[in-house]
């Protein structure tokens, strides 16, 4: 495969993932909890390094919170 053929592959690729600012996560994150999403979820977690504090402020109940404390990242 040529040079150009790969890059217009890659450039593609990354087109098709967007943009998430952490702020943007967490709220992401509070929703899917609260949806009992949980493997989506986690994965934001694990991906942003996200604190319960932060999930807990922008509105994930408290149980789903409490259920996935093993993956929060201490504060």
């Amino acid at each position: 495969m040529g040079k150009s053929k790969s890059r217009i592959l890659r450039k593609g690729i990354n087109n098709q993932i967007t943009r998430m600012t952490r702020e943007s996560a967490v709220v992401e994150t509070a929703k899917l909890l609260n949806l009992n999403n949980i493997s989506d979820a986690r994965n934001l977690i694990t991906m942003f390094g996200l604190t319960a504090e932060e999930v807990l402020e922008s509105g994930a109940s408290y149980e789903a919170v409490v259920s996935l404390k093993n993956i929060f990242k201490d504060s």
